[in-house]
């Protein structure tokens, strides 16, 4: 190889690093480890690894690699492939962002929804129960009330929060925030 062809080569992986080094350090965002976030963002420019090109690469431990990985499975930034004639799984990156976004952040708020919403129902149910126990004070029935009515208003937010579940996956969102083509 040329003397030129090595430095090109060189810059190549400069610039592939810096955005590695940049994806690593921003995937604490999605709850991700620093190993695999490094471990995504690597694979991010590679067409598919597997197991023992990933621990090569990341000089990673078994555990740590299986676990990062099946982190990255989980919120949908890594899938396992099938390779024809190989008996060892390969994996490839997300590397549409808008879909690793919307996955990861609709995987979220929908389990912030279902959670808090369970929690409302269940409490409003005590609420309910405390207004309607003969033997409670008035200053009882009235604070069960007061925070019955403060739920009540909080459902306003979680049924927001779902709509725009429903508007990100349904892709509806993008006629009111339009993917950005700029250079």
């Amino acid at each position: 190889m040329s003397e030129s062809s090595e430095r090109s080569r060189t810059k190549i992986e400069e610039a592939k690093d810096k955005v590695i080094g940049a994806i690593a350090e921003t995937m604490d965002l999605y709850g991700v480890t620093p190993a695999a976030a490094n471990l995504y963002a690597t694979m991010y420019f590679k067409d598919q690894m597997t197991l023992d090109e990933m621990r090569t690469e990341l000089e990673m431990s078994k555990p740590s690699m299986s676990t990062s990985v099946r982190k990255l499975q989980d919120i949908k930034m890594v899938k396992k492939t099938f390779t024809r004639g190989s008996r060892k799984h390969t994996y490839v990156a997300e590397k549409n962002f808008f879909r690793s976004f919307m996955e990861f952040y609709c995987l979220m708020w929908e389990r912030e929804v279902k959670m808090n919403m369970e929690a409302i129902e269940e409490s409003q149910e005590d609420f309910i129960n405390i207004i309607k126990d003969s033997s409670s004070t008035p200053e009882v029935v009235a604070e069960a009330k007061h925070f019955y009515d403060q739920l009540e208003e909080s459902k306003a937010y979680y049924n927001w929060l779902d709509d725009l579940v429903e508007s990100i996956r349904s892709g509806e969102i993008f006629e009111f925030l339009p993917k950005d083509q700029r250079d």
